[in-house]
């Protein structure tokens, strides 16, 4: 089982970036899978999680500008990035539970070693 992260990089203010997951061994249909962010300085938090059943939004910030979406038969998970803000750089993790999405980092059991997003000019 393994979480591979792709697709970060750095951005200019206003611009786009798709991050991908890749979910090795983990069938994308039983697993909810989420990304999660952690900024310079401050704690990991939860931006968007996917599951069979819905789709969660934990940071009002992001609505209207990132979306999540998979593509089971490659086991894939991505998160498109629009309107990117300086305030949306950090780290950003996939990471994997069973069934459905939890607003609670730790119900989360695998993790991607993350993928670096700047955004500045």
């Amino acid at each position: 089982l393994q979480l591979v992260e792709s697709g970060g990089g750095l951005v200019q203010p206003g611009g786009s970036l798709r991050l991908s997951c890749a979910t090795s061994g983990v069938t994308s249909d039983y697993y909810a899978i989420g990304w999660f962010r952690q900024a310079p300085g401050k704690e990991r938090e939860g931006v968007l999680c996917i599951s069979s059943r819905d789709t969660t939004i934990y940071v009002d910030s992001v609505k209207g500008r990132f979306t999540i979406s998979r593509h089971s038969a490659r086991n894939m998970v991505y998160l498109q990035m629009n309107g990117l803000k300086p305030e949306d750089t950090g780290v950003y993790y996939c990471a994997s539970k069973a069934l459905s999405c939890s607003d609670k980092e730790r119900d989360f059991n695998l993790w991607g070693p993350g993928t670096q997003v700047t955004v500045s000019s």
